[in-house]
Formats: C-alpha cells, sequence, structure tokens
C-alpha cells in the first residue's frame, strides 16, 4: 500500500502549553471506555473546561514542550483522534506519546518557532511532503515525512498498515497459485 502525496492538512488552531500530560488530555476515570466516541467527550476537559468545548473536527492542537507526558495510556491518542483533531504541532513531545501518536495513526509534527507562533483561533497549514507548517504569515521548516510514514497514516496507523500488507501479500500468494 502506497500514497501518491502526503496531503496538506488545514485547520483551525487550539493552543495548549507546556507540559500537557496524558492525565489532562484524557482523565483517569475514562480509561475504561472502549467507543472512541465517548473518548472524545472527555478530551482536556480537565486541562481547561472551555477550551475543552471548542475542540471541533478540522482543528490542530499546538502546544509547548513535552506535550503528552506521563503515562503511557494510547486511550489520550484516541480522544485527539475522536474528536476530530486532524494533527497536533508542539515544540517538544514525550517520546511514548510520539509512539503511540503514529501508531494510531495521529500525524504529529515537532517545529518549536511554529509552535511559538501560533495563536489560538488562527489558521495552519501543514505540508508534511514539502516539509513546511504555514502559520501566522511566516514558513516553518520541518522534516520532510518519510514515505513509510506517509503511508502508516494513510492508513490510519501501524494496525491499519499492517493489515493492508497482510491482504496484499495474501492476494499476491493467491495469483502466485495460479
Amino acid at each position: 500500500m502506497t500514497t501518491e502525496a502526503a496531503t496538506v492538512i488545514e485547520g483551525r488552531i487550539v493552543r495548549l502549553g507546556d507540559n500537557v500530560n496524558t492525565d489532562v488530555i484524557l482523565p483517569g476515570p475514562y480509561l475504561n471506555l472502549t467507543d472512541p466516541e465517548e473518548l472524545g467527550k472527555h478530551l482536556l476537559e480537565t486541562y481547561d473546561p472551555e477550551i475543552a468545548a471548542s475542540v471541533a473536527p478540522g482543528d490542530v492542537l499546538v502546544a509547548g514542550t513535552n506535550f503528552g507526558s506521563g503515562s503511557s495510556r494510547e486511550q489520550a491518542v484516541l480522544a485527539i483522534k475522536a474528536r476530530g483533531v486532524q494533527a497536533v504541532v508542539a515544540a517538544g513531545f514525550a517520546r511514548i506519546f510520539l509512539r503511540n501518536a503514529i501508531n494510531l495513526g495521529l500525524p504529529v509534527y515537532e517545529c518549536p518557532p511554529a509552535a511559538a507562533a501560533a495563536r489560538p483561533g488562527e489558521r495552519i497549514a501543514i505540508d508534511p511532503k514539502a516539509g513546511v507548517i504555514r502559520v501566522a504569515g511566516q514558513e516553518f521548516t520541518i522534516p520532510a515525512q518519510p514515505r513509510f510514514l506517509a503511508d502508516l497514516m494513510a492508513a490510519g496507523g501501524l494496525v491499519e498498515w499492517t493489515r493492508h500488507r497482510l491482504e496484499e501479500r495474501r492476494g499476491e500468494e493467491v495469483q502466485d497459485r495460479r
């Protein structure tokens, strides 16, 4: 499975601060929920109820340093995706959150200057293939997204990418037997 090009992500900025940990991205009492839509309803509610209520499908979260620190809960990433957030741009990510985001197909981009320039409610555009983030009338460079990562994101994460690859191989085996 391959993609022709990574899609440009454009959306409204929801601005968060530094050290936003997984305990406030999705509070502990909701970890037993299995319905993504229900998880999404509780996104950031203990971080700031006003910000939490304002998050809408198509938004892009922009945060400071150490985004996603704390416990290794995949549900935090699932809640972000379920709420319709397209991507997260931050000055820095906690390593385990970064890995969970990639595994679950949530585009994440580390770019300290873009994160610093972003203001709540402004528009942001991210072009992973070109390696550019545009915000506040400025353009910031990020590493161009490798083809493999673009394929993972297009598939919806590691599990879906693997499922597609297995289906392709099964198809190839059937063709070989003919």
